[in-house]
């Protein structure tokens, strides 16, 4: 199938949530509690610390990261961060 991206936004109070969507084949039952561990990947190229690495930052800057899935499907991320003044 085309590969579609969503991106949206939205304010919520003092925070701002970004949601990053595809239409992908999902995140698999086994992996969904690795996806954010360095050097995790399920690919066979890259070094899988993507995700850690933006997850660390995100959190140290008071943000927050998750995603929900659906095999099949496809995945969102979101993340959401404090709105600044």
């Amino acid at each position: 199938k085309q590969p579609e991206i969503t991106i949206d936004q939205e304010v919520k109070g003092a925070k701002v949530v970004i949601a990053i969507g595809d239409n992908g084949l999902g995140i698999s039952e086994a992996d969904r509690q690795k996806i954010f561990t360095p050097y995790f990947s399920t690919k066979s190229t890259g070094s899988g610390i993507g995700l850690a690495v933006a997850k660390k930052g995100i959190e140290q800057a008071g943000g927050n990261i998750w995603f929900e899935t659906t095999e099949g499907e496809g995945t969102t991320f979101f993340i959401s961060m404090p709105l600044v003044g």
